[in-house]
């Protein structure tokens, strides 16, 4: 079985490549990183707590 993460950046990113976040959901974690830095350990967190973040964003008017 493959350890490997499947990554994905997020649709609200900009094209000019900069400021980007990138997710990648695991069996029982969701993966969340700085595109620009991947060498970095991302953060990761219960599909509960990312869901609860996502309705937050989406309701967050900036």
């Amino acid at each position: 079985m493959s350890t490997e993460l499947d990554w994905h950046k997020s649709s609200y990113s900009g094209s000019s490549g900069d400021n980007c976040v990138e997710v990648a959901v695991g069996s029982e974690t969701v993966h969340v990183r700085d595109s620009k830095d991947t060498g970095i350990r991302p953060l990761a967190v219960s599909p509960t707590a990312w869901a609860a973040f996502t309705t937050q964003a989406a309701t967050t008017t900036p």
